[in-house]
C-alpha cells in the first residue's frame, strides 16, 4: 500500500471518527435555514444521530487500525451517498466538502478494488445449495 493511500485512509478514519463522536458530544444542532435546519433538528432530537454517530464511529475506527477495511468502505459508501444527496438538495455550500471526503473515499477504495470485484459480478458463484441453476433439458 502506497503513502497516498495510508494518508487518505487514516485522513477519512480521523474525519468519520469525529464525525461519530460529535453525534454524541454536541446537544443540539447548528442553526440552519430551512429545510437543513429541520432535518437536522429531526435527526438530533428524534436520537437517530447517535445510531449513525455510533456507526461512523466504529468504520472511522476500522479505518485507523487498518481492519476489515473494504467492509468500512463498503458502509462508508452509503453515507456518502447520504451526504451528497443531503448537500445537493438541502445544503448546497456543502458539497465541496462531500466532494473531498469522496476523493478520499475513492482514493483508499481504489487499492481495495480487487475484493470489490466479486460484488460487480452479475452472476456471481454459489455454494449450489439453495440456487437452482438450469439443467441441459431445460435450456435446449
Amino acid at each position: 500500500m502506497n503513502i497516498v493511500t495510508t494518508i487518505a485512509r487514516l485522513l477519512l478514519g480521523l474525519l468519520f471518527v469525529a464525525a461519530g463522536l460529535m453525534a454524541f458530544v454536541m446537544t443540539a444542532p447548528m442553526p440552519e435555514p430551512g429545510l437543513a435546519g429541520a432535518f437536522n433538528d429531526a435527526f438530533v432530537r428524534s436520537h437517530y444521530a447517535m445510531f449513525v454517530g455510533a456507526a461512523q464511529l466504529v468504520l472511522g475506527v476500522l479505518l485507523l487500525v487498518d481492519r476489515f477495511v473494504p467492509v468500512a468502505l463498503i458502509v462508508l459508501a452509503a453515507f456518502l451517498y447520504n451526504s451528497f444527496a443531503f448537500h445537493a438538495t438541502m445544503l448546497p455550500v456543502g458539497l465541496p466538502v462531500a466532494a473531498i471526503v469522496a476523493l478520499l473515499w475513492f482514493a483508499v477504495s481504489w487499492s481495495y478494488r480487487r475484493a470489490f470485484a466479486a460484488l460487480f459480478t452479475a452472476r456471481p458463484e454459489t455454494d449450489g445449495a439453495h440456487v437452482a441453476k438450469p439443467s441441459a433439458s431445460t435450456t435446449a
